[in-house]
């Protein structure tokens, strides 16, 4: 009998090292695993009332993230359009899932009310601006918000005066130094409250070589809550899609609509960028990977920032996978009108 067991063991050994490698494989990692996603049509997504129609379209481009494990972490470094990165370059040091989440929603937000500005602005069209606080998307633990503040909060007074916008209130706290005592009065579900909170060093983790601004409330990412009012009404449907490198696309789609140029002329016209109130297209990450997603999606033209070697490293990638799609550098929103309006019209 005693023979038997170790037989039995001997024949069995070889499938418990393959569970044990494939349990090692699914470990979840410290890491972030982004990949090309898609290239998504934005006319079913941005709907201006009453607003003109086009031959092509213009469609924004998405890059998939998600934690890595162990096997997709070995996929990652084998292939040249999947990156990882340390969990800490993705998120904050303390960001929870909703933090994270709440961040990337509300940099969404922010990204499609700068397009509405930019693009009615262009079109002489009607639009009102009203900037109504400091938004709450995240605080760092062990410092004074982490105790009084959450996510969702709106900071609107500081010591009293009105705050409006995300660098008002930068710029306010730099006035003071460590063990400084500030009140914010502040907005939640309609309820206003006053919080004093006491300047205290960030994490040495946190401060970069050379930052004078060492000392403050421990609020991350604070993002400036903006009304936005047009006529005609703009509606954008981003179905939960985060982060604010659509920006750019939006304020396309958007003017294409309101005017009656038709701007796309005929094209399948893809990109990528943030954009800003005064019209700048700012840097994005996983540029490569866009790319990809816009040449799966049969993109004619391809918009790339300038910034941050964006536009150098959209070239590459599309000489590396061969593609007949244009890539097209962008600084402004104004360099991409001016070269649609060169653009001849597709037939």
């Amino acid at each position: 009998m005693e023979k038997n067991r170790v037989f039995n063991f001997r024949a069995q050994w070889p499938w418990v090292i393959l569970l044990l490698i494939i349990l090692a494989a699914l470990l979840p990692l410290p890491y972030y695993m982004t990949q090309p996603g898609s290239a998504k049509v934005l006319e079913p997504i941005v709907d201006v009332e009453n607003g003109d129609e086009s031959k092509g379209v213009f469609m924004l481009t998405t890059v998939l993230v998600g934690k890595a494990n162990v096997a997709e972490y070995i996929w990652a470094k084998a292939s040249e359009y999947r990156d990882v990165f340390p969990k800490e370059q993705i998120r904050g040091t303390d960001e929870t899932d909703e933090e994270y989440e709440a961040r990337q929603l509300q940099l969404m937000q922010s990204s499609q009310d700068a397009a509405r500005i930019v693009a009615f602005k262009a079109a002489g069209k009607e639009i009102e601006i009203l900037h109504k606080g400091v938004l709450v998307t995240g605080v760092i633990s062990g410092m004074p918000a982490a105790k009084k503040l959450v996510v969702g909060d709106l900071i609107i007074a500081l010591n009293g005066e009105p705050i409006y916008t995300a660098e008002q209130l930068i710029q306010g706290l730099k006035k003071f130094s460590e063990n400084d005592k500030v009140t914010l009065t502040v907005k939640n579900s309609d309820q206003k409250k006053e919080v004093e909170l006491t300047l205290k060093p960030f994490p040495e983790k946190l401060v970069k070589n050379g930052d004078q601004n060492k000392f403050g409330i421990g609020i991350t990412y604070p993002v400036t809550f903006t009304e936005v009012e047009t006529d005609p009404t703009v509606k954008i449907d981003t179905n939960q899609i985060g982060g604010p490198s659509a920006g750019f696309m939006f304020t396309l789609e958007i003017y294409d609509q309101l005017t009656k140029e038709d701007w796309t002329k005929g094209y399948r016209i893809a990109g990528t960028g943030t954009m800003n109130i005064e019209g700048k297209i700012g840097p994005i990450g996983g540029i490569k990977q866009k790319v990809v997603a816009a040449d799966n999606a049969n993109a004619d033209i391809f918009f790339a920032p300038v910034a941050a070697s964006n536009y150098k490293h959209a070239k590459e990638a599309a000489k590396d996978i061969n593609t007949e799609m244009k890539i097209v550098p962008v600084e402004t929103f104004q360099d991409a009108i001016d070269f649609l309006k060169g653009l001849e019209s597709k037939h």
